[in-house]
């Protein structure tokens, strides 16, 4: 299964309104949890089980309240269970069809 999401917090004390700090240190859960991912411009993608990538997600949420009182998170899954590998697979399929054109 994949999750996508994206967390920051809806709030700063930054002058330039930016939250690359704080989302740093979710980014950084991501990253210590084992759980295979990729992160780009807008969103962070996990691959794995319901339940690990849940508590995943719930941990940079708790990380982001804990400096913030209000956090946005937006959330998209592909749920396709017994699917490995499809953080590069959907992509590969992607370019296979593109190549056909």
């Amino acid at each position: 299964m994949l999750f996508a999401f994206s967390i920051a917090p809806a709030t700063t004390d930054n002058a330039d309104g930016s939250v690359s700090a704080s989302v740093a240190k979710a980014i950084e859960v991501v990253r210590r949890s084992g759980v295979s991912h990729r992160t780009d411009a807008m969103f962070t993608t996990l691959e794995g089980e319901w339940d690990e990538c849940m508590a995943v997600i719930k941990e940079c949420s708790e990380v982001l309240l804990a400096e913030s009182p209000r956090v946005s998170l937006m959330i998209k899954a592909d749920l396709r269970p017994g699917r490995t590998g499809e953080l590069d697979g959907k992509v590969q399929r992607l370019n296979a069809a593109i190549d056909q054109l």
